[in-house]
């Protein structure tokens, strides 16, 4: 086995350190990084018995010779469904007479290349590939009806493959969407992000974004809020990038890929568009906690209470499938995520260890997929070795809690912004002076947008023309639809362009600030999509023509907000600031498919 050092370049100072005269001044400082795979070892039959668990627990098999197990989903019934990325498959495996071990073989259940996340919700069993998300009624007999494509085109997957998703307690879905990379400017605004989505799969937006790949997350039975546990950079050195665990909310940032942690400056890449790291951390959410690098955390679990251990209810319990980036080794065990009364992650710690040899070179079981069983018991998949393992807690009693966490806090924060006033009607957007003209070059006042400027289509954004305003300091637009979703739909967000600009060309970078000439300088802030940039028309196809206000502001100063700014911040910053305004509509239908 190869066990190398690599030598590399990179410096991980904090943020608050002495500048320099360019940042890349300070990313000349060799770190040691490791390239070290432990030996596979095939457990023995006595194994289980001797894996290391807190005093009370017990380990046994509950299914082997499984292959590729990865994922895991338990229907109503006590069934357990077990997708297998390598067989491209999901299993489905029961234990009707309660003994505490599978009846028999699995019976495959569906075959798709790429296969993965799975999940079930209402009597239909959801799952994923890279680039699509299905659905499937559940049979009585534990098989499947008819399959449906809800989404077809995720974005590329590139390095991170495995895609999860789960139904929230808003009854809507919840696609974890990884980098394409280990750490770079993406292309594609919905990679490192979750996404969120109807359970049909007509409409979804990026939920978080700056998440390096989230595989494990979950919403606390009491409170509702949603955590995840994000994976970390590689090849920053042994102890870094650490993992970490994140309250995931609407609309924030985690960092990834310019800073990190506690605000440390990834030293690989600088932020586009002339933005410092420092302005990109004020701009993210730090980790709640954070745990060990390289562990290479996957599926995560909620413990509901009942049937396992006296104080297991509201923690969450973490597989981790261990690092090939450390030296020594890390992760390679089932980890406990302890949750306070307030429902605030306090500490990681083991739970089930000894899938690793003591010496740190070998590895006996690569822990992937975890979940809670019907009498209370946790499932934990080993995917090198084909195995389920069951953990359960001598003297427990019942059954488990159902799992029914409150909606409101994701209701709550989905609703933000919607059903309000278009901009112009609204109280902040007051002008001490005269209307102005607005024009696009690509449709008249009323008339219909070009196919190229709709997301069916090449989604640019057009080129908008306005008059001069004396005295003015600054430019803002604002681009609603209130006949969408959201009432109204937020497609562009724009401020501090400057005051000599009163044209924008067509096509303009998706991206929080634009720079040269006449550009220099513009910010771009949150659509409804969750995206920053230009979001072209989408109505649904078939709809009668959706209007899309242009909306621009002649403000007599510039704006401090923060990068992803939403539509409520822009107008609270330009009250009081509006010197005059201008609109033009245009107007967009997408033919019903036949």
């Amino acid at each position: 086995m190869m066990k190398a050092a690599l030598l590399a370049y990179a410096l991980f100072l904090p943020l608050s350190a002495a500048a320099q005269s360019s940042p890349e001044d300070d990313d000349k400082r060799p770190v040691a990084a490791h390239f070290y795979e432990l030996t596979p070892r095939t457990p023995g039959a006595d194994f289980a018995a001797a894996l290391r668990v807190p005093r009370g627990y017990r380990v046994a098999t509950w299914a082997s010779d499984l292959g590729n197990a990865r994922m895991l989903a338990v229907a109503p019934d006590g069934s357990v469904y077990v997708s297998r990325r390598s067989e491209a498959d999901i299993i489905r495996l029961v234990d009707a007479d309660g003994d505490g071990r599978a009846d028999g073989p699995p019976t495959v259940i569906v075959n798709r290349p790429g296969l993965h996340g799975l999940t079930i919700h209402g009597g239909q069993l959801y799952f994923m590939t890279a680039h699509e998300v299905f659905r499937a009624p559940l049979r009585p007999d534990g098989g499947i009806g008819a399959v449906e494509t809800l989404i077809d085109d995720l974005p590329d997957a590139g390095q991170h493959l495995n895609r999860t998703l789960a139904v929230g307690p808003d009854e809507m879905l919840y696609i974890s969407v990884g980098s394409t990379c280990n750490a770079c400017d993406e292309s594609s605004q919905e990679n490192a992000t979750l996404l969120r989505a109807s359970l049909d799969g007509k409409r979804r937006s990026v939920w978080a974004s700056g998440l390096r790949n989230t595989i494990g997350f979950g919403w606390h039975p009491r409170t509702g809020a949603l955590w995840g546990w994000d994976q970390g950079i590689d090849w920053l050195g042994n102890d870094m990038q650490r993992e970490e665990i994140n309250l995931i909310e609407r609309g924030h940032r985690y960092g990834w890929p310019y800073v990190f942690e506690d605000g440390k400056r990834n030293p690989q890449d600088e932020p586009p568009g002339g933005l410092t790291a420092a302005r990109w951390a004020a701009a993210s959410t730090a980790p709640t906690l954070m745990h060990v690098a390289h562990s290479a955390g996957m599926q995560w679990a909620f413990h509901p209470g009942g049937g396992f251990g006296p104080d297991a209810a509201g923690d969450a319990f973490v597989a981790l499938r261990g690092s090939w980036n450390r030296k020594p080794a890390s992760g390679y065990e089932l980890a406990r995520v302890r949750f306070d009364a307030a429902g605030r992650p306090t500490r990681v710690e083991s739970f089930v260890s000894g899938f690793m040899s003591r010496d740190g070179t070998s590895q006996y079981g690569r822990p992937c997929g975890v979940a809670v069983l019907r009498d209370g018991s946790l499932l934990l998949s080993d995917d090198a070795n084909g195995i389920l393992y069951r953990i359960s807690y001598d003297g427990a009693a019942g059954q488990a809690a159902p799992l029914a966490p409150p909606a409101g806090p994701m209701r709550e924060q989905a609703a933000r912004g919607t059903d309000v006033p278009l901009a112009l009607a609204r109280p902040e957007t007051a002008a001490r002076g005269a209307t102005f003209k607005v024009t696009a070059d690509a449709f008249a006042d009323q008339g219909m947008i070009p196919r190229e400027h709709s997301e069916y289509g090449l989604g640019i954004s057009p080129a908008l023309r306005w008059g001069a305003v004396p005295g003015a300091a600054s430019y803002a637009i604002l681009v609603e639809d209130p006949d969408g979703s959201a009432k109204p739909v937020v497609h562009w967000l724009a401020w501090n362009i400057p005051a000599g600009t009163r044209a924008l060309p067509a096509g303009l970078q998706e991206r929080d600030r634009l720079s040269g000439g006449a550009l220099e300088g513009m910010m771009q802030g949150a659509t409804t999509r969750g995206t920053v940039g230009w979001y072209g028309p989408r109505p649904p196809k078939g709809d009668r023509p959706h209007p899309y206000h242009f909306q621009v502001l002649a403000l007599d100063r510039a704006l401090d907000l923060p990068l992803g700014a939403t539509r409520d911040q822009l107008l609270a910053a330009a009250a009081g600031h509006v010197l005059a305004r201008g609109e033009t509509v245009g107007r967009y239908a997408e033919a019903a498919a036949r």
